[in-house]
């Protein structure tokens, strides 16, 4: 089942159904409209004060597939540019019921915190309802609907604080939207996950290639223990007691990879507004370059690092050259140096005094086997002979 990774609300939604219609939309007013949400820590963290100086989002147009929203919430009302259609239908819930909303709002929240000026478009891809367990009717999949339909509308981020359950098999039809989404230039952000201090479960979509993948961090800037450990991880946001709209009124904070993901996509939304010319691969470059490494560099926990707003800005100015065309295989010495360096083919030697000790122990069973057949075989010969 897909899950949105907020620690305080569980949010769920399982094999998904597509409800065709017509996108509702809002007039866009400015941040100041809306009500101040309250300060939280990641501010300083991301260093949004000195990015905002720059930019606040302008002209950029940040998709959040989620639960859907509340566009009344005062963090949200006048500042979402679409509601699009609900691609999530199978359990019934409509705009204005308990389990509609939730978690899409906080998310939106997040968002706007980072990149107030940044134009929102929300579709509707998993349910917040943890008892829902509904049936692929017809289409493909909610999230590769939400995907192309985010792509249709103009959107130049994806944010998507989802995943988990049956995502963790791969999904071709969502692996190829996030393939034509990058191919028309879009970046797409995804949660690592909520799974790191219980059984550690692989993601999609944040495991597919050209997605990237979002862990959470504490106060510290180190990986929070419930943040999905994977070789995947990009970068790091975020992700403990982020003050987040709650769609009963007023904020709340939200741990998770979600709130992470949300303040990802909007330094990312941040960045393109100083250079709409961002290719997917030079954002993501550029998120990793100038995050703030941990020691020993980039690993599986937390990625290259936090993300640095205030850097990743200045950055986006003068982009790397990221060469992403085809390359012919020229043996085991080559590998994808941007943006990890990581060699894809190689691996580090294996540990054999285990591996020796199981041989061992494998063969002296062998040869127990081995032995019990002989003397099973001269016994029946010598019961044969009498």
């Amino acid at each position: 089942m897909k899950t949105g990774f907020m620690r305080d609300t569980a949010v769920t939604g399982a094999a998904l159904t597509v409800l065709t219609g017509a996108a509702l939309c809002f007039g866009v007013a400015p941040a100041s409209a809306a009500e101040n949400a309250p300060v939280s820590w990641e501010s300083a963290a991301l260093g949004l004060p000195q990015a905002h100086a720059t930019t606040q989002g302008e002209g950029v147009t940040v998709a959040v597939l989620d639960t859907g929203i509340d566009p009344d919430h005062p963090a949200l009302k006048g500042r979402v540019t679409k509601v699009g259609p609900d691609f999530y239908d199978s359990d019934g819930l409509k705009p204005g019921d308990d389990n509609y909303g939730v978690h899409g709002t906080a998310m939106v929240s997040d968002v706007l915190k980072v990149a107030p000026k940044a134009e929102i478009i929300s579709v509707r891809v998993i349910s917040d309802d943890e008892s829902e367990e509904g049936t692929l009717e017809r289409g493909l999949s909610p999230i590769s609907d939400g995907i192309d339909y985010a792509v249709a509308q103009g959107a130049d981020v994806i944010s998507m604080s989802l995943g988990g359950g049956v995502v963790h098999e791969f999904q071709g039809e969502d692996l190829a939207a996030a393939a034509r989404a990058v191919h028309k230039g879009v970046t797409l952000l995804a949660g690592a996950g909520n799974s790191g201090d219980e059984g550690n479960e692989g993601n999609f979509p944040a495991g597919y290639a050209n997605v990237i993948s979002v862990a959470a961090t504490n106060q510290g800037g180190q990986r929070v223990g419930f943040s999905t450990v994977r070789t995947h991880n990009t970068i790091a946001a975020p992700g403990v007691g982020i003050m987040s709209a709650d769609k009963d009124g007023g904020y709340r904070p939200v741990n998770g990879t979600s709130p992470a993901t949300a303040l990802a996509a909007g330094v990312t939304a941040l960045m393109l507004a100083e250079n709409p010319d961002l290719t997917p691969a030079q954002t993501r470059a550029i998120l990793m370059r100038t995050a703030d490494h941990p020691a020993g560099g980039h690993n599986a926990f937390v990625g290259a690092g936090q993300i640095n707003a205030a850097a990743a800005v200045r950055a986006a100015a003068n982009p790397p050259k990221v060469d992403t065309a085809p390359k012919p295989y020229k043996g085991d010495v080559e590998h994808f140096a941007s943006p990890t360096g990581t060699n894809k083919i190689s691996h580090p030697p294996m540990e054999t005094e285990l591996l020796t000790v199981g041989l061992g122990a494998a063969g002296a069973g062998l040869l127990l086997v081995i032995c019990g057949c002989l003397l099973f075989r001269k016994s029946k010969r010598q019961r044969t002979a009498v």
